[in-house]
């Protein structure tokens, strides 16, 4: 895999994952724990993409 398509298929998980935060905020049965995972997870892979882009 080479380091283009990488970053290709970490920007496709944060988006996949920011699509579920948006789902997530708006349903009343979310547990708050439950969005700040996937908010620590979308950082995580927002500074895998900065660091493999520089």
């Amino acid at each position: 895999m080479t380091v283009a398509s990488h970053v290709e298929e970490l920007r496709r998980k944060h988006q996949h994952l920011s699509d579920a935060v948006e789902r997530a905020q708006k349903s009343p049965g979310t547990k708050d724990l439950e969005i700040v995972q996937m908010k620590r997870q979308k950082l995580r892979i927002k500074e895998e993409i900065t660091r493999l882009a520089n």
